[in-house]
């Protein structure tokens, strides 16, 4: 029997007599620390604190890491300066998704790449096997950890832990050598669950430290350590994509609604042609916000009909914690994504009327947003 991996955190879950941890993807992780729904509204309210060091972090350098990664990913890498940071996807050449990621540029010649846990080694794969001369690829993700501090008052918690100016730190962007509780981290302003918040990018030594530190400081804040369940909770409310329900290697970025990261005017990229494609014919599929009328919740893979006719199945739903809806994303044929469609969930082999409603479900009740990704 394979042994599951830990992240440096695995020691501190223990402090918390509620944790409770699952396989996720072949890692040991806590699902939840104190109760999913206590963690979403910490998160919504306050503030909640992430080990996401599963995730993995490759760096690309050489004098040809640019063109490199301009070949690789959908998105635009001219429109990256030194210290932003942009969402992106790598495609494979039918148009399915490899993986999504962020880049970071820390110069001209040298990226960081935030990828899926689960597809770290396949996106490593992916990239030497396309790899060309004057590119260096480094996967630093076993020496690197990630923690993600999220909510309305992750930003006045992050000021007692730095005197780095973080307040000035717009969205999509980051900062190197930031001294955080002592501990030197990259610090960026993206997130994952609709909320404000930062990410802490540290050696693997320092992340028990800075865990404890944060926890500390944060606890007048109302900061509560987060785990996997409210995560995904969070993100499904904000419509934010998981990879193996919302993309995969069958789900195009255009059909989940990713086009705004799809640059085919920018030159050739692996799957450009099969995308380009795609957007001149039509999208056949189109990923959809749906609410259950009948009671029930939907989950991943119920089947979505018109009437009679199997349009497509829900990628995610659950019950949302903040507006005490029965929600879904369903991937289904483009002419019934339109507002107000009628449809049916079909679960445990009953029809339930549904329809199609706005996404993403939630938004944050502020302006000040900081900027957008590019």
């Amino acid at each position: 029997m394979s042994t599951l991996q830990r992240t440096p955190l695995f020691p501190k879950y223990s402090d918390h007599p509620s944790v409770r941890c699952i396989d996720f993807g072949g890692w040991e992780l806590p699902v939840q620390f104190s109760g999913i729904q206590r963690e979403h509204e910490a998160v919504r309210q306050q503030a909640g604190l992430f080990d996401v060091s599963h995730m993995g972090e490759l760096f690309v350098s050489g004098p040809a890491a640019f063109s490199f990664l301009q070949k690789m990913t959908t998105n635009d890498l001219s429109k990256l300066e030194d210290g932003k940071a942009q969402y992106s996807l790598l495609c494979y050449p039918h148009g399915g998704v490899v993986d999504d990621l962020l880049v970071y540029r820390l110069a001209e010649d040298h990226y960081m790449l935030v990828v899926n846990a689960s597809n770290t080694d396949k996106v490593v794969q992916w990239l030497h096997d396309h790899a060309e001369d004057g590119v260096h690829i480094d996967n630093a993700s076993s020496r690197t950890s990630l923690l993600a501090l999220q909510g309305p008052q992750a930003l006045s918690i992050l000021t007692q832990a730095t005197e780095a100016p973080v307040s000035g730190l717009k969205a999509f962007h980051f900062f190197s050598d930031v001294q955080v509780c002592g501990v030197k981290a990259l610090v960026s302003r993206t997130g994952y669950t609709g909320e404000d918040g930062f990410e802490l990018y540290i050696s693997a030594d320092d992340a028990p430290h800075l865990w404890t530190e944060l926890l500390r400081i944060g606890e007048p804040f109302g900061l509560v350590p987060v785990g996997l369940g409210a995560r995904d909770t969070l993100r499904f409310e904000a419509k934010l994509p998981l990879y193996g329900q919302e993309l995969s290697e069958q789900i195009t970025p255009l059909e989940a609604g990713l086009g705004w990261c799809v640059k085919l005017n920018k030159g050739e990229f692996i799957g450009r042609d099969a995308l380009a494609k795609q957007k001149e014919e039509g999208v056949p599929r189109r990923l959809a916000g749906i609410e259950l009328i009948d009671r029930g919740i939907p989950r991943t893979h119920y089947p979505v009909y018109a009437g009679d006719k199997l349009i497509g199945e829900v990628t995610s739903g659950t019950q949302s914690p903040t507006l005490k809806r029965n929600l879904g994303l369903a991937l289904i044929e483009s002419p019934y994504a339109e507002l107000d469609t009628e449809l049916e969930v079909e679960i445990r082999g009953k029809r339930l009327k549904a329809r199609v409603v706005a996404t993403p479900f939630y938004q944050r009740p502020t302006t000040t947003k900081g900027g957008s990704p590019s």
